[in-house]
């Protein structure tokens, strides 16, 4: 048996990977990113494992023995599900191992957001603060969360977990199910005008999809009120970023907050780039679901998908 770990470096080289030599031998990359660096080091593989790199008939098809695709993520949009369905491919997934920190990452971006931190601790660290006469500075105006209206794109696992969270800090929830199949009744499922137009703050958590695409674009912006936070943990093609950048600099919307952007790394040619007010934008670099816990379990789980593969048992299988 021999297995292929193609981006090891995504799970964190603090993480280590060695129980997956249980099952064999393990071919070792950092990283990969070419067609042709796929195609070479999958050639042989009877098992791959991957995160970002592109999984479909180009990178496939010189790699006759590959028959389970186990992915270091929950998302699976670099796998081309359909070609591996006709090949007898197995695509696995890692599910749950990051809820609390994705949920956790929301509300840090919310928070920061709404009270203006990073404008407040700058404040202070400039020597404004002690340069001033009076014990408080509040100039830039923050708001509180309780009584707000929470909005939420994808009521999953994570959607869930921070819809509940929401409602600890006093908020009213609504989502949306961009595909109508939600089977969530604890919190009020609205159309998508009226997510827009009554969320304060307005958090996705949706996977990827032709549906998905763009759900947050020029008309949407437009829809959502002056004083809206738009947080985004999902999929970076899930928002218009051109979009998103013409809404901030007009203040269609008050602020956002991105650990995921179209093309990664964030480019210069990004609009986003420009804006450096982090009372108004701030993005981390799709960190929401690394914490080390998190990415301990990430390689657990994926160990555990090996397992039962190995036993004849589908075990978080994708493509059934």
């Amino acid at each position: 048996m021999k297995i292929v770990i193609l981006e090891r470096n995504s799970v964190g080289t603090d993480v280590s990977v060695d129980c997956i030599r249980d099952f064999g031998e393990v071919e070792v990359y950092g990283n990969t990113v070419t067609a042709q660096e796929i195609r070479e080091r999958v050639r042989d593989a009877d098992i791959v494992i991957a995160n970002k790199a592109p999984l479909r008939e180009e990178t496939l098809k010189d790699a006759p023995g590959v028959k389970l695709i186990c992915e270091f993520a929950t998302g699976y949009d670099n796998c081309d599900l359909e070609y591996c369905k006709k090949r007898g491919i197995k695509v696995v997934n890692v599910r749950d191992y990051c809820t609390g920190m994705v949920s956790q990452h929301t509300f840090t971006l919310a928070l920061a957001l709404s009270q203006k931190l990073l404008h407040y601790d700058n404040y202070v660290k400039s020597g404004q603060y002690s340069a001033q006469d009076r014990f408080s500075n509040f100039d830039l105006p923050f708001y509180e969360l309780e009584g707000k209206t929470w909005g939420i794109v994808g009521m999953g696992n994570i959607g869930r977990r921070v819809a509940g969270i929401a409602a600890a800090f006093g908020c009213r929830v609504i989502f949306h199910s961009v595909t109508g199949r939600s089977t969530c009744t604890e919190y009020l499922r609205v159309d998508k005008d009226t997510l827009l137009g009554e969320s304060d703050f307005l958090s996705l958590h949706c996977p990827l999809s032709g549906l998905s695409r763009n759900f947050i674009d020029a008309q949407a912006l437009k829809k959502m009120k002056k004083t809206a936070v738009l947080l985004n943990v999902a999929r970076g093609q899930v928002v218009d970023n051109g979009a998103l950048y013409e809404a901030l600099e007009t203040g269609e919307i008050a602020a956002a907050g991105l650990d995921v952007v179209e093309k990664e790394p964030l480019e210069e040619s990004n609009p986003l780039s420009r804006i450096k007010d982090s009372s108004r934008l701030i993005i981390t670099p799709h960190l929401a679901w690394a914490s080390v816990e998190a990415r301990t379990r990430c390689v657990e789980e994926a160990y555990r998908n090996i397992a039962a593969f190995l036993r004849g048992e589908d075990r978080n299988l994708v493509n059934p």
